[in-house]
């Protein structure tokens, strides 16, 4: 495919045919993937292949205290999990909310756990009085490199963060030593439909020049 028609139609897949996703085409998605940038070339990523069912099951029971979260503040008008606007949920009505297992996981042929080793990332934003979010640059270029590689061979995922409130158990579960941060939990399979356009907004409205407030590009 012409690099422009995948970035054009890689869309979030979280419906799954069932249809297998061989070692073979896995491990060429990844080998393509695997050139994406890292602060200082440092590739300090690593990535579990998970394929079997029980496990894929519990990570889907670890995404409920995220979905919880999500659902309530929805539901109450706010923005879910936003680091500015602190959470206007009772923990009554938090705890009252009920959550279905995401199926895009239990379903999905193989689940990615991506991990960063935060023992060499460049944290540059970790002095200033906001959420960090720098250290990323250095792992999500990956993964979106895996989901652009994936829609080249015809198959699609979604990049998820929905285990990541739990990440103390989602180590326990895979072995990943502390030092390492789970930064994405990525499903993959054949997709049951295939976008072919995505909505965005046009570049003149999020683009500017010489400032954030100056005329559109």
């Amino acid at each position: 495919m012409d690099i422009y028609d995948v970035m054009r139609t890689t869309g979030a897949v979280r419906e799954f045919t069932g249809e297998p996703l061989p070692d073979e085409t896995l491990t060429r998605i990844l080998d393509n993937a695997r050139f994406a940038p890292s602060g200082g070339n440092r590739q300090g990523t690593r990535v579990v292949v998970i394929r079997d069912q029980a496990t894929k099951e519990t990570l889907a029971d670890l995404c409920a205290t995220g979905f919880r979260r999500y659902i309530a503040q929805q539901r109450n008008g706010e923005n879910p999990w936003n680091p500015l606007h602190p959470m206007g949920v009772s923990a009554e009505d938090l705890a009252a909310v009920r959550v279905r297992r995401p199926a895009h996981l239990i379903e999905a042929d193989v689940v990615l756990v991506v991990c960063v080793d935060l023992g060499v990332v460049a944290a540059f934003d970790q002095g200033l009085d906001r959420i960090g979010v720098v250290a990323g640059a250095s792992v999500y270029p990956l993964v979106w490199n895996i989901l652009l590689a994936a829609r080249n061979e015809g198959f699609g995922g979604v990049l998820t963060t929905m285990a990541v409130p739990e990440e103390p158990a989602v180590q326990e579960l895979l072995g990943i030593p502390g030092e390492f941060a789970v930064a994405a939990v990525v499903p993959l399979g054949k997709p049951v439909k295939q976008v072919r356009k995505l909505r965005r907004r046009a570049v003149s409205e999020f683009v500017t020049r010489e400032r954030f407030d100056g005329p559109a590009f």
